[in-house]
């Protein structure tokens, strides 16, 4: 298992037939697969396509997963679904591993995370696109957590330090959509702790779900990511919250000024008269 940036890191196994270069990318925030579904060669679960010899299974959160795809098909594919990518990143994010088909063997993952499975069907390889999108996806917003963190801290350093910070509530309630933008596609669109429909079709797979689950650590890392989300969620809002109490104050001391100055005009004129 190795993760890097983008697709010219691309990872190809070894030359023999037991063995299959998988590869994922999550090309931006929304794919449309409308476009592929005549195409698909199951009627159930992602759109899967047929790819030269391999397979491609697409989903609509931005991932694509590739199996026994070569180079040159695989760059073919990505070119062409970047014009139904909403919101497509620069440099796609990036996952490769390899498969090894062992009939003899359990379905396992071993310590250097190649995955090994009994046959190559559909099923197995949805299965294990699942897995690597999933992983994509959470490593895409732990970063993009991480770099929230890294804009938010310094006012919570202010605020210790000094006792207030300063004005910038448009950057907090930016970083606070941000949050919430993230929660929404985890929850919402990726599903990350929630098992594939595939597997109430096909139960026998559900060993070998499980096993890649927890070596790539699905459920560990979402639970770490929620409480991320939630930690920098609440620091967002209370630092926006002292923001907004300072603001009026501020207002409230307007008005005291303009009412002691209304106070002393009419004074002024009275001493006049």
């Amino acid at each position: 298992m190795s993760a890097d940036t983008g697709p010219a890191s691309r990872v190809d196994a070894p030359r023999s037939a037991d063995f299959v270069a998988v590869h994922a990318f999550l090309l931006g925030e929304r794919l449309d697969t409308r476009k592929f579904a005549p195409q698909r060669v199951t009627p159930a679960g992602p759109v899967t396509l047929r790819v030269a010899n391999g397979y491609a299974v697409l989903f609509r959160y931005g991932a694509v997963v590739t199996f026994d795809v070569p180079a040159g098909d695989e760059k073919l594919l990505i070119d062409s679904l970047r014009p139904l990518t909403t919101e497509p990143y620069a440099e796609p994010d990036h996952e490769a591993s390899w498969v090894v088909l062992r009939p003899e063997l359990d379905e396992r993952v071993d310590a250097a995370g190649t995955i090994f499975i009994k046959e190559r069907s559909v099923e197995r390889i949805q299965v294990i696109a699942h897995i690597l999108a999933k992983s994509l996806v959470l490593a895409h917003h732990e970063t993009r957590i991480a770099d929230v963190f890294d804009r938010i801290e310094p006012l919570a350093a202010a605020l210790e330090l000094r006792g207030r910070i300063a004005g910038q509530g448009e950057e907090l309630v930016r970083q606070i959509g941000s949050v919430l933008r993230v929660q929404h596609r985890i929850v919402g669109r990726v599903e990350t702790r929630d098992k594939p429909d595939l597997l109430w079709d096909h139960p026998e797979l559900e060993r070998l779900y499980a096993r890649l689950a927890e070596e790539y650590e699905l459920t560990e890392r979402d639970q770490g990511l929620q409480r991320k989300l939630e930690l920098v969620s609440r620091t967002a809002l209370t630092l926006q919250g002292l923001l907004q109490n300072r603001s009026s104050l501020r207002l409230e001391w307007y008005i005291v000024i303009l009412i002691v100055v209304e106070i002393a005009l009419s004074v002024y004129s009275m001493v006049l008269r």
